[in-house]
């Protein structure tokens, strides 16, 4: 006969395994009767339900439905249907995550989008130019179509007298552009990413001094310094931080006491615990400390650097494939690198966390940078002969200059502690 710590043993080591990471769900919710169904394994019962879907769908018991139809449109739905059966696939067996809310299911398939979006950047890598441009029109009817230059650095002037209807006129239109609020909500979605507030300033920073490097190559990038220093860092960015690190402390100081949905009192209770299963089951702690060795600088150094290559990919993209900024496209790439990189940041933080000698980053980390090389490579590829401009003298100098000071920087850091030695060894 097994004892009660054993069993308990057992029953932990099974969610484990079939949820992918180490951290168990509540008793009560694991055996609350109203969501216990929802981790039951029901993988054959989904099969066979795929299977009838896609015999409705592909007209295997009625060929004859198709027979009339063009050969576009049985390629592009033999292509969603293939996509949907990865998906299908992913949802039930890809690697799980550290994240179980609002249901492990929910990252497999996001790790799934991740896998197909990367499959199609690598099918894109291999067109030309031309082709690659054309090729969007298969995902947006707007797409394909040469894109007029727009500039937010033509006129920097605060204050236009020859303008009677409205004198701030440039002013004006900064502060109600759209995308003011979207830079706002991003940089509060990078602070519960990041949940480090001298890191995300370096990131804030960081980005202001990549728009100053590639302006002339893009002119999105050409702001007028009140636009990159005022209201982007220090009104734009600083309110996402500031709301950000805000909703950090909020989860870092609550006490999570989970209850299961049919424990509940009353309806109130039982709606507030449906909402509850879209936030955190609990709240880890971020521990980056750059300053803790050298190659812990370059670990996090490279975390930046990674983050700031997927951002600028983000206007490359669109400026060498004819993307405008409006599109759905754009809107649907930024929302899947953001599902992303919930994941990869919980397991970068927690691998450099991990003390074991012998260790390895996780399946999102890998795939998260596996896509952006991808687009970086699509982004230079597509890019040559597009930038006509040379960099400035003056920037190859500055960032030689960084490149160089961090180098010594880190050997004179590796270097110290065995200086100390050898003096006291004297």
């Amino acid at each position: 006969m097994e004892s009660n710590g054993h069993r308990r043993v057992k029953k932990q080591d099974h969610h484990v395994k079939e949820n992918g990471n180490s951290h168990m769900l509540d008793a009560d919710e694991e055996l609350d009767p109203w969501t216990a169904w929802a981790y039951k394994p029901r993988t054959i019962t989904l099969l066979l339900v795929g299977a009838c879907f896609l015999i409705w769908a592909s007209g295997a018991l009625d060929p004859e439905r198709d027979a009339s139809g063009d050969i576009v449109t049985s390629v592009k739905r033999g292509i969603w249907a293939m996509i949907a059966v990865f998906l299908a696939y992913c949802l039930l067996q890809a690697p799980s995550t550290v994240l179980i809310r609002p249901h492990p299911a929910i990252w497999r398939l996001v790790h799934g989008m991740a896998v197909v979006y990367l499959v199609a950047l690598t099918f894109l890598l291999f067109q030309t130019r031309d082709n690659a441009r054309q090729f969007m029109k298969f995902l947006h009817p707007d797409l394909g179509i040469e894109l007029p230059e727009r500039s937010y650095g033509a006129d920097c002037r605060i204050y236009l007298p020859e303008n009677p209807a409205n004198k701030f006129k440039n002013l004006y239109e900064t502060l109600f552009d759209e995308f003011v609020l979207a830079h706002i909500i991003g940089w509060w979605g990078k602070a519960i990413l990041i949940r480090n507030q001298p890191l995300l300033w370096v990131l804030s920073i960081g980005f202001e001094m990549m728009e100053l490097t590639f302006r002339h190559m893009l002119p999105n990038f050409n702001e007028c310094w009140w636009d990159s220093i005022i209201l982007d860092i220090f009104i734009c960015n600083w309110f996402g931080i500031w709301a950000g690190m805000h909703t950090v402390r909020y989860f870092d100081g609550k006490t999570y006491k989970w209850v299961g949905l049919s424990r509940q009192p009353n309806i109130i209770g039982k709606v507030k615990r449906t909402l509850g299963q879209f936030t955190p089951a609990h709240w880890d702690k971020d521990e980056w400390h750059p300053l803790l060795g050298p190659w812990r600088f370059i670990q996090v150094l490279s975390l930046c650097i990674v983050f700031l290559t997927v951002e600028l990919n983000t206007f490359f993209l669109k400026f060498c494939l004819w993307i405008p900024p409006r599109n759905s496209v754009v809107i649907y790439r930024l929302i899947l690198w953001w599902l992303l990189a919930i994941p990869t940041i919980r397991e970068y933080n927690t691998y450099l966390q991990d003390r074991k000698p012998v260790k390895k980053v996780g399946a999102y980390c890998w795939l998260s940078l596996a896509i952006c090389i991808v687009e970086l490579l699509i982004c230079i590829k597509f890019g040559h002969g597009l930038y006509p401009k040379p960099m400035p003298i003056w920037l190859v100098i500055f960032w030689s200059s960084v490149g160089v000071a961090i180098v010594t920087f880190l050997l004179l850091w590796s270097w110290h502690p065995h200086l100390i030695l050898g003096k006291k060894r004297r």
